[in-house]
C-alpha cells in the first residue's frame, strides 16, 4: 500500500479537477467544454443567481472568461451540425452530464419510478401521469405551467376537478426522475420538458449497461475526477450507496484501476486513481462557487484544505458567519479565503458583500490575487466595476487595491 503526504493529496485533488491546466488562448469551444466534462463529469444546477448560476461557474473557474452561450447550446439545443453535448439528470444533485453517460444511471431511474421524493402524487393520480406524457407529446417542449394550461383547456371537468395546480409540476418532476421526460431546453432557467426519445439519440437510449458495470464505471469516473479519495468521497460524487460502492472499489482495486493508499492525517483508507501523477508543487488559483465539484463534499474539503465550509443560504441572516453566497478562494492550490459576492446588475457592479482571509495567511497577498480574480469575473459577467462592502477581515486590504 502506498502512502501520500497531506500536501501530495491536496495537489492531486486540485490537479484532477483541472485547475493546473493552461487556460484556452482563444474563445471557448465545444472541444474545450467536452474535455472539461470528461475530467470533472458534472456541472451542478441550482436556481440561485445572486452572482451567476452554479453550472456556469466551474467552467469560468477552470478555463477563464468565456461566452456562456457555448454552454447553453451544448446543454439545451441540438442541430445536425452541433448535436447536444450535455443532458440534465440527478447525477450528483441536479446536474448536467455528458449525453453518452445517460445509460449509466438507468438503475437510478428505475429506483425513481415514483419520483425522487416519493410524494405519491403520480401513484395517486395515474391518469394524470399519462395525461402529462400525452400533453408533452402533443405540445413538444413545455413548462409545467404550459402543460397544466393544456390539460385544463382539454378537460371537460374543468380546472381542479381531479388534480391541483402543483400536482402537474410534481408529476412532471417524477417523470423526469424516472427518465421518461427530460429537459429539452431552458428559457430564463425554466425547464421545458420533453419526451426523452425526442431529446437523446437512439443509440444512447438503446445502449444497455449492466447495473454493476454502471456503478463500477461511475466509481471509476469519480476517482478520476477526485484523483484520490476515501470510499465516502468517491461514492458522494454520484451519490452512490455504501452497498454499491464497496463491491465496486474491491473490483477496481483487483483490476488495477485503483490503488489503496494512506494519506497523512486521514482516518480512513484512500484510493488513488491508477496512473495519477503527483504534482511536485502547489498550483491553481480560482474563485469557487458553493457547488463547485472540488468542494462538493464538505468533510473532504476539511481534510484536504483544513477549511471549514458550509453554505449559509438557508441560515437566517443574523446567524450567518460569512454571508449568503460565499465563494472559497483557491490560491496556488490552497483555500486561503472566502468572499460573499452579489452581482448588482442595476449598478453594473460585482459587489463584495464580505471578504475573509483564513488564519495564518498573508492578507496582502490574498487581497492582491483576489482582486485580479474579481476583476476577471466582473468582465466575464458584463459588469463595469468591483465594489467593496464592509464585512470581514480582508475588507481593509481589498479597499486599498
Amino acid at each position: 500500500m502506498g502512502a501520500l503526504t497531506a500536501a501530495q493529496a491536496r495537489r492531486i485533488a486540485v490537479a484532477a479537477q483541472g485547475f493546473t491546466q493552461a487556460k484556452p488562448s482563444g474563445p471557448l469551444t465545444r472541444a474545450h467544454l467536452r474535455r472539461l466534462i470528461d475530467r470533472i463529469q458534472v456541472l451542478q444546477l441550482d436556481s440561485v443567481s445572486v452572482a451567476v448560476r452554479a453550472h456556469y461557474a466551474p467552467v469560468f473557474s477552470r478555463l477563464g472568461p468565456y461566452d456562456r452561450t457555448v454552454l447553453d447550446r451544448a446543454a439545451w439545443s441540438h442541430t445536425e451540425r452541433s448535436p447536444r453535448l450535455l443532458v440534465e439528470y440527478w447525477a450528483h444533485e441536479a446536474a448536467l452530464m455528458a449525453v453518452e453517460d445517460w445509460p449509466l444511471l438507468r438503475w437510478r431511474m428505475r429506483g425513481y419510478t415514483h419520483g425522487r421524493w416519493r410524494t405519491g402524487v403520480a401513484q395517486a393520480n395515474p391518469r394524470l401521469a399519462d395525461d402529462v406524457i400525452a400533453a408533452v407529446g402533443e405540445l413538444g417542449p413545455a413548462t409545467a405551467g404550459q402543460i397544466e394550461t393544456h390539460l385544463s383547456a382539454s378537460s371537460h371537468r374543468g380546472r381542479g376537478a381531479w388534480w391541483k395546480r402543483s400536482d402537474v409540476k410534481w408529476v412532471a418532476e417524477e417523470l423526469f426522475a424516472a427518465g421518461i421526460l427530460t429537459t429539452a431546453t431552458r428559457v430564463g432557467f425554466a425547464r421545458h420538458y420533453d419526451l426523452v426519445e425526442r431529446v437523446l439519440p437512439a443509440a444512447v437510449l438503446d445502449r444497455h449497461v449492466d447495473d454493476d458495470e454502471a456503478v463500477r464505471e461511475l466509481m471509476l469516473r469519480a476517482a478520476g475526477a477526485l484523483g484520490v479519495g476515501t470510499e465516502a468521497d468517491l461514492r458522494d460524487y454520484f451519490r452512490l450507496s455504501a452497498g454499491q460502492a464497496k463491491p465496486a472499489i474491491t473490483a477496481l482495486v483487483a483490476d488495477g484501476e485503483l490503488e489503496p493508499v494512506t494519506v497523512e492525517g486521514w482516518d480512513a483508507p484512500a484510493y488513488l486513481r491508477a496512473g495519477q501523477r503527483i504534482p511536485r508543487q502547489d498550483a491553481g488559483t480560482a474563485l469557487l462557487c458553493p457547488f463547485d465539484p472540488l468542494i462538493f463534499f464538505r468533510p473532504r474539503v476539511q481534510r484536504l484544505f483544513d477549511f471549514h465550509y458550509r453554505i449559509e443560504i438557508y441560515t437566517p441572516a443574523h446567524r450567518r458567519k460569512h454571508g449568503y453566497y460565499v465563494w472559497p478562494f483557491l490560491l496556488d492550490g490552497e483555500l486561503v479565503g472566502r468572499v460573499d459576492l452579489k452581482a448588482d446588475r442595476q449598478r453594473g457592479a460585482l459587489h463584495v458583500v464580505g471578504a475573509f482571509v483564513e488564519d495564518g495567511r498573508d492578507p496582502s497577498r490574498v487581497a492582491s490575487a483576489l482582486t485580479g480574480e474579481l476583476e476577471s469575473m466582473t468582465s466575464w459577467l458584463g459588469l463595469d466595476r468591483v465594489t467593496v462592502g464592509d464585512r470581514g477581515n480582508l475588507i481593509p486590504r481589498l479597499q486599498k487595491q
